[in-house]
């Protein structure tokens, strides 16, 4: 069986990821499941070039092929932040209410027509003698307060396209039938199948 390492240490996001791969032949292990101490690094400044990043990190030092999703919510009114700088917009230590809290006061005043943004999900696969990169976006607009319990992130901000509701508010099987991070593990599940020969 094809182990694959799936290079995050977010809770959230690796629990989404075991999902979309839940009907593979493979084996999913998480980096908290290496033994081996390992740094992730986001230096670049596209989401393509931190997520190839994070899967050369992890496949150079474990051997195995290596996934990782580097993805966060562009605002189009802000030219496309926060970006790669989600998940710490507000500072560190990284904080999704403050981060939230961050967004939405830049926002205030603008009105909904303005208020168009979108989520995007690069994810990387790293193996021998092999990379490759898939992408998936799911558009919306910014609520002007949070709402909703579920997800992580931005999620209680960010109101999908023919909805009234928030990712927040919406159950996982809703968000993850139109997620960006659905759309980009949609063409990913086909690299795996053509790759590895897995079904």
């Amino acid at each position: 069986m094809t182990r694959i390492v799936l290079a995050t240490r977010n809770h959230h996001k690796a629990v989404e990821l075991r999902y979309f791969l839940r009907d593979l032949d493979v084996e999913i292990l998480c980096l908290d499941e290496i033994p081996e101490e390992i740094e992730l690094k986001e230096e670049g400044t596209t989401f393509s070039e931190n997520a190839l990043q994070k899967a050369r990190i992890v496949h150079q030092r474990t051997h195995l092929p290596a996934l990782a999703d580097d993805s966060g919510l562009e605002v189009f009114y802000l030219n496309g932040a926060p970006g790669v700088f989600s998940a710490r917009y507000a500072g560190e230590p990284t904080d999704d209410a403050a981060n939230n809290a961050k967004l939405l006061a830049e926002m205030r005043g603008v009105p909904p027509r303005r208020r168009g943004a979108q989520f995007r999900s690069v994810l990387a696969l790293v193996a021998d003698g092999f990379e490759e990169v898939t992408e998936g976006a799911c558009t919306g607009r910014l609520g002007e307060s949070p709402h909703g319990m579920n997800g992580f992130g931005y999620d209680p901000v960010f109101l999908p396209d023919g909805f009234n509701r928030t990712y927040a508010q919406l159950s996982a099987d809703e968000k993850n039938r139109i997620s960006h991070r659905s759309k980009s593990f949609a063409k990913m599940r086909e690299v795996l199948r053509r790759r590895f020969a897995i079904g």
